[in-house]
C-alpha cells in the first residue's frame, strides 16, 4: 500500500462498542504496509495531554480542540490519524470537521444496552450506581452523528469486519493505495 495523502479517521461512538478496538486493527494493517499512521485514544489522550480537564461539556470540548490540534498538524504532514473518541457531542464533532481536512468520520454504531452488557471497563456499573458523574449514555446524552461517511455496527459485524471497513473505505477515496 502506498499513501496518497494524510486523512483523519475520526471513531466516533459509546464507551465499549469497539473505537479503540477498530483502530487498533486499523493502525497494524496500514503500519505494516509502511504507511505514517498514528492513533490517538480518548484514554490515552486524557492521561497524556488533557489530565488537567474533567467530563463537563466545556471540558469535553477542550479536551477535542486539543485532540483536533494534534490531529490537524498530523494529517497536514501526510499521516493517517485514527482518532478514537466518544466526542458525544455533534458540535464538537462539527469543529473537528471544519478543522481538518480530509476528515472521515466513522459512527461505531453499538447499543447501550449492549454497550453496558460488554461494560469492557466496568465504568457502566459505576455510571449506573452514581459514582460517576457526566457519563455518556446514562447522566450525558450521545448524539448519534447525522451523516457520517461511514456508518459500522459492532453488534451485528466483528470488529475485525469492522476495522476491513474503514481500510476498504480509505482505499476506494484514494487516501491510501492498494497497489503493493
Amino acid at each position: 500500500m502506498h499513501m496518497s495523502s494524510g486523512a483523519t479517521v475520526w471513531l466516533t461512538g459509546l464507551s465499549g462498542a469497539g473505537k479503540t478496538t477498530i483502530c487498533r486493527l486499523v493502525e497494524e494493517k496500514l503500519a505494516a504496509a509502511g504507511l505514517p499512521v498514528e492513533l490517538l485514544d480518548g484514554d490515552v489522550v486524557r492521561r497524556q495531554l488533557c489530565a488537567d480537564l474533567g467530563f463537563s461539556r466545556e471540558d469535553r470540548f477542550r479536551n477535542i480542540e486539543r485532540v483536533a490540534y494534534v490531529a490537524k498538524l498530523l494529517t497536514r504532514n501526510r499521516v493517517i490519524v485514527l482518532a478514537s473518541f466518544i466526542s458525544p457531542y455533534r458540535s464538537m464533532r462539527d469543529y473537528v470537521r471544519q478543522e481538518i481536512a480530509p476528515f472521515i468520520e466513522v459512527y461505531v454504531k453499538c447499543s447501550l444496552e449492549e454497550c453496558i452488557r460488554r461494560d469492557v471497563k466496568g465504568l457502566y456499573r459505576k455510571a449506573i450506581n452514581g459514582e460517576i458523574a457526566h457519563f455518556t449514555g446514562i447522566s450525558d446524552p450521545y448524539e448519534e452523528p447525522g451523516q457520517p461517511e461511514l456508518v459500522v455496527d459492532t453488534e451485528q459485524e466483528t470488529e475485525e469486519a469492522s476495522a476491513a471497513k474503514v481500510v476498504e473505505y480509505l482505499i476506494a477515496r484514494g487516501y491510501i493505495d492498494a497497489r503493493f
